[in-house]
């Protein structure tokens, strides 16, 4: 199980074709990998949330490019692909004081999943995760 602090950044982008592919080269130009994105569209526009991990910081990419962004630490969790998980891992923050306030993964094939979560604290989230969810 991996437990570590990665980056997201969200940005406004006009809800019209092309878009998006625009705004996602950008990470392509830089060799930038893509962990986990999700998006909310209202009428023409939306926000996007790209979370990527690499110790490069982008946001000075996003601003050349027009983009006004938001960088949020996020915490990048690989559990077991299973019933139940993310209910453990939502009750061990839960029993620490700790809010999950941004949330957001997938599976990603041969029993593992990837979760995408933003907390109170992600120093001590980390720490708590780490020990709490090595002991199941």
């Amino acid at each position: 199980m991996s437990v570590k602090i990665v980056s997201q950044y969200t940005v406004f982008l006009p809800n019209v074709p092309g878009a998006l592919s625009r705004f996602i080269e950008l990470f392509v130009n830089e060799g930038i990998n893509i962990i986990g994105i999700a998006s909310e569209i209202r009428d023409d526009s939306g926000v996007v949330r790209v979370t990527v991990d690499t110790e490069k910081k982008i946001s000075y990419i996003l601003t050349s490019a027009g983009f006004t962004t938001v960088e949020t630490p996020m915490i990048s969790i690989e559990l077991t692909d299973k019933p139940g998980e993310l209910l453990n891992l939502a009750k061990l923050l839960a029993g620490h004081s700790i809010n999950i306030t941004t949330v957001y993964g997938t599976a990603l094939g041969g029993n593992t999943a990837r979760i995408l979560i933003n907390v109170s604290d992600a120093d001590r989230a980390v720490e708590i995760l780490k020990a709490g969810l090595d002991d199941k």
